[in-house]
């Protein structure tokens, strides 16, 4: 008897279902909605792939409706491609007959990669549509990309297919030299602003060289690549003072991703790194972004000039130093997973009108490190022999931003003069009496807030109710701050001459 029931409870479910229209769809009737009805993919260089951008479709009818087609407009000539509610279609190229439920929605997701030759030649932009269904009932998405021409520089293929490589601190990385003789790119040590370069692995300068990068040089890195400046070579970053939010005469070395997405991701490539035996390098009107390490700074030997530069977005030091001579001027640095500024094993740093500060997201990182000491080096200490920090701020999101590494098997000389500084633990501990030990500390500003313009956006300039303002020695002052701006006296502490801040 309960099996006769059971079996008639199946049977009327069984009867009842194929009665049911659910599942029974519509033709689509030109009433779909978008999310867009553009999707800008922003800008790529020719032949690397874009991210993938989503539109979203919508049926807000009350019947399942079935599209009978989606497709590109340039069919499978299209460099678009797309997926659709999961699917790959022909070649991400075309669909029949999509099903979109009512009141329901689905993706379509997007990427391209295309040649500048692809491109518009009048504006460079490469442009399709969407296409769902066709007739009376076609309705459209327009798609647009920029595509950039750019110089690639990469390594070469060995005929055993693996990868040219050079040495770096002794190990072999993928990597090559630049040549002044190239038969493709001409001279390879000069970087105009002709076009962007992208740059494969690391590149290398050969020994008794020198690479030069012109006023408004664009360099973009790819993952895990860099640039190394080896024995005997040099570098040379001749940037100027630029007159737009473009940054227009800036040298800009950043990763290769040029979406939005991508615009302020620390880590995205590797770093600048400068040799023991590297030597007669000028910096000037750099804005270095999203590196591991931004300049790998380790020449006992040379003096490194930097000045009116900016590094952001560093996975873990702007500045790494260690044991060299620096002199800067002008240089901010923000947002590095361990150290903004971190001079190591010691060196000989003098650091004026400068701008450290941190806001990454963990409370372990600091604005300025410094030591006289480095783990498995040997010996494991040397001479900090001075660091000094003139008319410079010292600030950012964690409570202490000044970090002292002191060996005392090692001399330890450091002075901050006329800095304001972020330090808010009480602490007993001789390194950080900022108001008693006059041997170390003059005049400092502490944990006053500098009031920076938008550090979210690493915009640290600064008005009259900052408390940097007019704080500084007129005898460590700098003429001009990073923008070009004649400072006044007694000069604002950090990069920056203050200014009214934007209506």
């Amino acid at each position: 008897m309960r099996q006769y029931f059971a079996l008639s409870i199946i049977g009327l479910i069984l009867v009842f279902s194929s009665c049911r229209t659910d599942f029974d769809t519509v033709a689509s009737s030109g009433n779909l909605k978008f999310s867009k009805d553009t999707v800008y993919l922003d800008t790529v260089f020719k032949n690397i792939g874009s991210s993938t951008y989503q539109l979203k479709i919508y049926n807000q009818s009350k019947n399942d409706i079935s599209i009978p087609i989606v497709q590109f407009k340039k069919g499978l000539d299209s460099k678009y491609r797309m997926t659709v509610d999961g699917m790959t279609g022909n070649n991400g190229k075309i669909f029949k007959d999509v099903t979109l439920l009512a009141k329901d929605s689905l993706y379509i997701f997007i990427e391209t990669t295309a040649d500048i030759t692809d491109a518009n030649p009048d504006d460079f932009l490469y442009t399709d549509e969407i296409q769902f269904d066709s007739g009376a009932n076609l309705q459209e998405v327009a798609l647009v990309t920029l595509i950039q021409d750019a110089v690639f520089l990469y390594p070469n293929q060995n005929p055993d297919g693996t990868k040219e490589k050079i040495k770096i601190d002794g190990k072999d990385v993928d990597g090559f030299y630049l040549n002044e003789n190239d038969p493709a790119n001409g001279n390879e040590l000069l970087f105009t602003n002709e076009k962007p370069y992208v740059i494969y692995g690391y590149a290398g300068v050969p020994e008794f060289k020198t690479v030069t990068f012109e006023a408004g040089a664009r360099v973009h890195f790819h993952a895990n690549s860099g640039l190394y400046v080896g024995n005997n070579a040099s570098l040379q970053i001749n940037g100027t003072t630029s007159t737009t939010d473009k940054l227009e005469n800036e040298v800009i070395f950043e990763g290769d991703r040029l979406e939005s997405l991508y615009s302020d991701i620390p880590g995205q490539w590797k770093s600048v790194i400068f040799s023991n035996g590297s030597a007669n390098h000028t910096i000037n009107h750099l804005t270095l972004k999203n590196a591991v390490i931004g300049l790998d700074l380790q020449s006992p030997y040379n003096t490194f000039e930097i000045k009116n530069t900016q590094i952001y977005n560093c996975a873990e030091y702007g500045i790494l130093a260690r044991d060299t001579h620096v002199i800067a001027s002008n240089i901010v640095i923000n947002y590095a997973g361990l150290a903004s500024l971190s001079c190591v094993y010691g060196g000989n740093y003098n650091f004026t009108h400068c701008t450290f500060n941190n806001n990454w997201s963990s409370s372990s990182q600091v604005a300025v490190n410094l030591s006289n000491s480095l783990a498995g080096a040997t010996p494991e200490t040397n001479p900090l022999t001075n660091a000094i920090f003139n008319n410079c701020i010292i600030y950012g999101s964690a409570t202490n931003e000044f970090n002292l590494d002191k060996n005392p098997n090692a001399p330890f000389v450091y002075q901050l003069n006329n800095c304001l500084l972020k330090f808010s633990s009480s602490t007993k501990d001789p390194n950080y009496q900022f108001k008693t030990d006059t041997e170390h500390y003059t005049n400092i500003i502490l944990n006053e807030n500098p009031k920076f313009y938008n550090v979210s956006q690493n915009k640290f300039n600064i008005d009259k109710t900052s408390a940097a303002f007019a704080k500084g020695d007129p005898v460590f002052m700098i003429p001009t701050d990073i923008l070009g701006i004649t400072r006044t006296s007694p000069p604002d502490l950090g990069a920056y001459q203050s200014q009214d801040f934007p209506k």
